[in-house]
């Protein structure tokens, strides 16, 4: 395939969390060209009708029937070092499926949740443009100063991984002023004033949260 049209194509990747409920990620995995299934999440797609494009894990978490019936397009990765979640990213990123949503990442384990949002600027680093789904909103990484579409009473919120990342920030109803994050919930329920805002940041990463209308 040529490379630059795997680049683009819109590729998911479905974790094994909560399967989604909300219209946004549903409507993500239905218009998507590449469906990727952490092993785990397979059940909840086959369920939900859509054929997988690649399964990809450990492979523990599959019965008979579905290593059957999926048998030509099972990814093993036996690494313990990492997780499905990121096992399903290098997959992608090693055929150039650059432009990647992840739902079902979030609303079961809380641990599982955190370590899935924390890990996206790791994936973003590796070359990804990446985003989160969840049920209620969007988390993006952001790895330098950049401008987020937006509209007017959306609620943001803003998670500085590293506490001496500084932040200033532009049309957001709580303005940031060349400032830190020293705790996680300093940088939440802000709010934008319009249809997009601009974050400067220097030393990130910068997790951020959008949520939905």
């Amino acid at each position: 395939m040529d490379q630059q049209l795997s680049a683009v194509l819109k590729t998911v990747i479905v974790a094994n969390g909560k399967f989604p409920e909300h219209d946004i990620p549903l409507k993500a995995l239905a218009d998507a060209d590449i469906v990727v299934c952490c092993d785990g999440a397979t059940l909840n797609v086959d369920r939900y009708g859509i054929t997988p494009s690649a399964i990809v894990g450990d492979l523990d978490s599959l019965t008979a029937e579905l290593c059957l019936k999926y048998a030509d397009r099972l990814f093993h990765d036996p690494d313990q070092n990492t997780n499905d979640l990121t096992k399903a990213v290098k997959w992608c990123l090693a055929r150039d499926y650059c432009d990647i949503t992840i739902i079902g990442a979030t609303g079961l384990r809380e641990d599982h949740a955190l370590g899935n949002i924390g890990l996206l600027p790791l994936y973003a680093r590796m070359g990804a443009k990446i985003r989160m789904h969840t049920d209620t909103g969007l988390f993006v990484p952001l790895l330098k100063s950049a401008s987020l579409g937006s509209f007017k009473g959306q609620q943001v919120s803003i998670f500085s991984p590293n506490n001496k990342t500084l932040i200033t920030t532009t049309n957001l109803k709580y303005p940031l002023n060349n400032q830190s994050l020293d705790e996680y919930w300093n940088g939440t329920l802000n709010e934008s004033l319009g249809d997009s805002f601009y974050l400067e940041v220097e030393h990130g990463p910068l997790i951020l949260f959008l949520k939905f209308p």
